[in-house]
């Protein structure tokens, strides 16, 4: 059989993240509300710096407008005054950028005046004149030149990145690059000057805008962990202590209740918890002392049934014996009686066996056992009875040896338990085999599958199967004499091994009963070598859609 593969073992640190993620409700809620209050807070505090950057650019584009028409304005006004007196249009350029540039270094912003517009040469390479440090080309934006190169465009502005080198570093700082056209008398040409004001103090507002909003956010985050903590603990410590209670009085401390404070609702609760406790530990005292009776009642009978058993099994076996001398009637009535006594004395030997289960005293002797050499023996003494039925018996060996720590007697009754129940309740010149025998094995248990082609069971009664005396079809002969106990016996010797006993079946396609035990005594089983349900099993929807 392959194996399936187990994915990556998680570190063992991150096994217990998770299963205290699972198990804490506390921490679930503090996460979760964390969670949704950071989502909310960064919302907020977005829509916070986008409004106060909004607002912080609104207001200094207002004043860049007005300061860059008002230079320009005076740019104009001085070269009207100089208009025929100076004819070096090269002069002329330079002494009206150094004028504006004067003024700018005194007010902090950049200045350059490039033209003519109509030169068709990068804004680099054209005549022009600005402030020292400034690259021109790659703090004016190619959009805007573009816009001004057209004689008469308009004055316009966008954002931009002032480029600036000093000491061989380069700064980009957001900046705001206004240009405006003017004419200058010398060549009559039009040339562009252009205005660029820095944000930093609105990007130092923003920056500290942001570090507050930041600073708030993770304190508001703190405190809102801090108080959902405090409440969910309020809430959570009365379940988590019932849950305490609940697992003690599961494991038997009947007597444990919890501890009521206050008129509260948690208080009625615990009230209401402590209410039901008693009334299940007076339930349960009384169903043990039922039960005890009943155990009581049923080992006092089997016991008591011996000896009259005894004595009427010894005058059974005379006349039985002597059958031959008595007339038709009466020797039937012998050979009725013995067969009625043969299965009185199981019956009382499975009762006298459901007691011990019932008070605890059933023990195991373990040893190394071959479920292969069981299952073989059980098949060549349950032949002669299946031939009687007309059933032949397969057995489908593992391949090798099916191990497990067990006792031997109580596997050998498990296993002819489920082979003549299937005798039982095979089909009658059905195929062929009537019942098959399957075992398999790997490296944590062993298990033995009894498939049988019969009348199947009914939806839910793969459960009931296992009850005592209950049969599906009471008007059902039995074929091997059973007394209606033989799979509750062997279900409490299977549990008394660790391992499992489970039925499958479908009405029309026969049943399957699968045993399966640990290798070694003591491990706890997490899945079985063969699957419950038949791999020849008809599948009710695929039957329908052929048909």
């Amino acid at each position: 059989m392959v194996r399936p593969r187990r994915g990556p073992r998680l570190p063992s640190g991150v096994r217990r993240a998770l299963t205290f993620w699972r198990r804490s409700t506390q921490a679930r809620v503090v996460v979760s509300t964390l969670v949704l209050s950071a989502i909310v807070i960064s919302a907020v505090g977005w829509y916070l710096l986008r409004e106060t950057r909004d607002g912080l650019l609104d207001s200094r584009v207002d004043t860049v407008l007005a300061e860059a028409a008002n230079e320009t304005t005076e740019a104009e006004g001085r070269l009207e005054t100089e208009s025929g007196r100076e004819t070096d249009a090269q002069a002329q350029l330079r002494t009206l950028a150094d004028s504006i540039i004067t003024r700018a270094e005194t007010r902090g912003y950049s200045v350059a005046v490039a033209g003519p517009v109509d030169d068709d040469r990068p804004i680099a390479e054209r005549t022009a004149t600005y402030s020292a440090g400034l690259d021109l080309a790659a703090s004016v934006p190619a959009e805007l030149q573009d816009r001004l190169a057209t004689i008469g465009a308009a004055p316009a502005w966008t954002y931009t990145s002032v480029v600036t080198t000093a000491d061989g570093t380069v700064q980009r700082t957001p900046a705001i690059v206004v240009g405006s056209q003017v004419r200058l008398p010398a060549d009559n040409r039009i040339y562009v000057i252009y205005l660029i004001y820095p944000l930093v103090e609105e990007q130092e507002t923003l920056d500290l805008v942001g570090r507050a909003l930041l600073t708030a956010a993770v304190l508001l985050l703190v405190l809102v962990a801090g108080i959902t903590w405090l409440v969910t603990r309020q809430v959570v410590a009365p379940v988590r202590l019932a849950r305490q209670v609940a697992e003690r009085l599961a494991a038997g401390r009947l007597q444990e209740r919890l501890r009521v404070k206050g008129e509260d609702d948690v208080a009625r609760l615990a009230i209401s918890f402590n209410q039901m406790a008693s009334n299940l530990q007076r339930q349960i005292r009384q169903l043990e002392e039922l039960s005890r009776v009943q155990r009581r009642f049923v080992s006092d009978v089997s016991h008591e049934l011996r000896t009259p058993l005894t004595t009427v099994r010894m005058a059974g076996d005379v006349l039985h014996d002597a059958r031959g001398t008595f007339d038709p009637g009466t020797a039937r009535a012998a050979e009725l009686l013995q067969t009625e006594l043969d299965r009185f004395e199981v019956l009382l030997a499975d009762l006298l066996e459901i007691s011990r289960f019932d008070a605890g005293a059933a023990v195991l002797d373990l040893e190394d056992v071959n479920l292969g050499d069981v299952v073989r023996r059980v098949v060549d003494s349950t032949r002669a009875l299946a031939e009687q039925r007309g059933v032949s018996i397969a057995v489908e060996d593992a391949g090798r040896p099916c191990l497990a720590e067990a006792d031997a007697r109580r596997v050998e009754r498990i296993v002819r338990n489920l082979v003549t129940n299937a005798i039982d309740h095979a089909a009658v010149g059905g195929r062929e085999p009537g019942i098959v025998v399957r075992l398999a094995v790997d490296d944590d248990a062993s298990a033995v599958a009894v498939r049988d082609y019969g009348v199947g069971l009914e939806p839910g009664e793969s459960a009931m199967v296992f009850n005592r005396f209950w049969r599906a079809d009471p008007a059902r002969a039995r074929t091997s004499g059973g007394t209606g106990l033989g799979l509750s016996i062997a279900l409490e010797d299977t549990h008394l091994h660790g391992g499992w006993l489970q039925a499958w079946g479908r009405p029309g396609s026969g049943a399957q009963f699968r045993l399966t035990l640990p290798r070694r005594a003591g491990f706890a089983l997490r899945r079985s070598p063969l699957p419950l349900q038949p791999e020849d099993a008809v599948d009710p929807a695929a039957e329908t859609v052929r048909r």
